[in-house]
């Protein structure tokens, strides 16, 4: 929890570097200096010391963050894990920050705090309070933890109850909330309304594929369009995944979830723009209607294409939502999506790629996102590698002829559904938190948000 009130009997907590470590252990008494010493605390980086008053109660706290100059030498991820080592209480800042890293502080000590307990017995949840830091804007720090808990929430939840209609039934919540205009197309009515790309690659489920579509904001704002991937299971279709390719797949619809806590944080900002959602909800299923490596499908923008593997299906959503989107020439198009573990071999897991027609933007939002401790990192469209994507039978394959490049091809892929949008950005993402550090456990992540957020706010509300 974070609160503006001060109290008495705060409990400060000091930020060490190891650098100023010695001065700043000599400016306490010889029984502290001496408790440091025991502990072996010297600043290093997440070490986290409770000081001990007379009566045994916690009278301070000591949180290393190592040598000055490090990278990401002061980040939101210095105070998740403090929640979890702290006792509860009251709690505040002994030093002043500047104001960019005095927020990053407050927000992980905000994000530290996220539990996904739907289905176990909860745990009671300790009162742990900070006080708001000086020039904090508090309102936009728990407007981006919601974002960013919508989002982990809804990876996080398992494929049972993540259907596709249970995705677009959040996603018509959240246009429903903030009174957008919007609509759902399902099963059949994909075909009726032009999106078979869609309909193939989500036929084969026993819940019906569909495709949510909001708008939101003053029409004669600049346009930015959001697009996710909501494929909520992905089994890799007739071309199956093994067995433990398949354990995280409820996590294929990420993108889609990153896009939806971006939304809700948009509307609750009242950011000047004019606001399109679009999510393609589906699960990558087998039956004896599923589509077939060497199908060859429509697509929205009237272009075919040949299946190359029927475990590259996220792009074949995507393609009918960015085909749809472009129509209306917007201002900006931005696209997420777990799509390619090419990426991940590259870039990791927690350094999503982005690729772009708008180097300058992307170039922006890549320094945005190193100074929100949210990044990304800029790729290229190697237009050398697009003819990879031919077919002898339509106009392009859904895979590369390859095994190199392929979180490149796959972008490329997508290129060619995008003419008219003045800027399009294409976010790689992986949406998961593979290891476990304090306040980071396994499990899902909300990648890009706040960094999308802030790219957001500067481009058209500054």
């Amino acid at each position: 929890m974070l609160t503006t009130d001060s109290r008495i009997g705060s409990i400060p907590v000091h930020l060490v570097y190891e650098e100023g470590f010695e001065d700043w252990r000599g400016s306490l008494s010889g029984p502290v200096r001496s408790w440091l010493m025991a502990n072996g605390f010297k600043g290093e980086r997440s070490r986290v010391v409770l000081i001990p008053a007379t009566n045994g109660d916690v009278s301070a706290v000591a949180l290393g963050l190592g040598r000055r100059g490090m990278p990401e030498s002061f980040s939101c991820w210095l105070a998740t894990g403090l929640p979890d080592r702290l006792p509860e209480g009251h709690y505040h800042l002994a030093q002043s920050l500047a104001v960019p890293a005095a927020t990053q502080f407050a927000f992980g000590w905000l994000y530290g705090q996220y539990r996904f307990e739907r289905y176990r017995r909860p745990v009671p949840a300790k009162s742990l309070v900070l006080q708001v830091p000086e020039g904090v804007d508090l309102a936009e720090v728990q407007r981006l933890c919601a974002a960013a808990f919508l989002a982990r929430d809804l990876v996080n939840t398992p494929a049972n109850d993540m259907t596709p209609q249970a995705l677009a039934d959040a996603a018509s919540g959240i246009a429903q909330k903030f009174g957008c205009r919007h609509r759902v197309v399902v099963g059949d009515e994909l075909l009726a309304e032009k999106f078979p790309a869609v309909h193939a690659v989500g036929r084969a489920s026993a819940v019906a594929p569909r495709l949510v579509d909001f708008e939101w904001g003053d029409a004669s704002q600049p346009k930015v369009t959001l697009l996710g991937k909501g494929v909520c299971f992905d089994s890799g279709g007739l071309d199956i995944k093994p067995g433990a390719s398949m354990l995280l797949m409820k996590k294929d619809m990420g993108g889609a979830a990153a896009v939806l806590g971006l939304a809700q944080a948009i509307m609750e900002a009242k950011l000047p723009i004019r606001l399109r959602v679009i999510v393609p909800a589906v699960e990558n299923a087998i039956s004896g209607n599923a589509f077939r490596p060497g199908d060859v499908i429509a697509t929205r923008k009237g272009l075919s294409v040949e299946i190359g593997n029927t475990d590259a299906e996220g792009r074949l959503i995507l393609c009918d939502g960015l085909a749809l989107a472009d129509e209306e020439k917007p201002d900006l198009l931005i696209d997420m999506a777990t799509l390619t573990g090419a990426a991940r071999v590259a870039l990791g897991p927690e350094l999503p790629a982005l690729f772009s027609n708008d180097d300058a933007a992307a170039a922006e939002l890549v320094r945005i996102g190193l100074a929100e401790s949210d990044p990304l990192w800029h790729m290229p469209l190697w237009a050398g590698y697009d003819d990879e994507l031919s077919s002898k039978i339509a106009d392009m394959n859904n895979v590369s002829s390859s095994g190199f490049s392929g979180a490149i091809t796959a972008a490329l892929f997508l290129k060619r559904f995008v003419n008219e949008a003045r800027t399009w950005l294409h976010i790689d993402l992986y949406s998961w938190n593979s290891k476990d550090r304090p306040g980071r456990p396994v499990g899902a992540e909300a990648q890009c948000i706040r960094a999308l957020y802030t790219f957001l706010k500067a481009r058209y509300a500054n």
